[in-house]
């Protein structure tokens, strides 16, 4: 586990099981560290929850686990969920009777920006930013969904 500051910049990182269970401890992790920087933010909260849920399903390789990074900046919160399944990239899909494929639409909502990063090695880092609240940046700023 890493917390540093910066020149304004603050960050967390912490690896976990990439499993269910490291997922529901990103999401707790989060809401304590956001709580710890006096920023209340139920939407990272979520954001985390599934981009975590999503590396434990989608993600895992046995043996390796994902890595979480919070980075603060006064205005944005970036967070990046990184697995060992780089060659799985998210896709953006819901049929509209089925039970599953709607996390990365609500997850897209909420974030002003998301995308994919591949690398180094196996990996991915699946990132999003979220303007933290009372601040100005303006969500048609958006780029399009999985653009990294």
């Amino acid at each position: 586990m890493k917390q540093e500051t910066a020149q304004g910049v603050r960050e967390f990182s912490v690896q976990l099981s990439c499993t269910r269970r490291g997922a529901r401890i990103a999401r707790i992790t989060t809401a304590e560290q956001l709580r710890r920087w006096e920023r209340g933010f139920a939407d990272a909260e979520y954001v985390v929850g599934e981009l975590a849920a999503n590396a434990a399903l989608h993600g895992r390789v046995q043996g390796r686990d994902l890595r979480l990074l919070l980075r603060e900046d006064g205005v944005t919160l970036r967070i990046e969920v990184t697995d060992a399944q780089g060659d799985r990239l998210p896709v953006v899909r819901a049929e509209p009777c089925g039970e599953a494929g709607r996390g990365l639409l609500l997850f897209g909502a909420l974030a002003d920006r998301w995308g994919v990063l591949t690398g180094p090695g196996p990996c991915k880092t699946v990132w999003a930013e979220l303007t933290l609240p009372g601040r100005s940046r303006h969500r048609a700023d958006r780029d399009d969904p999985g653009r990294g």
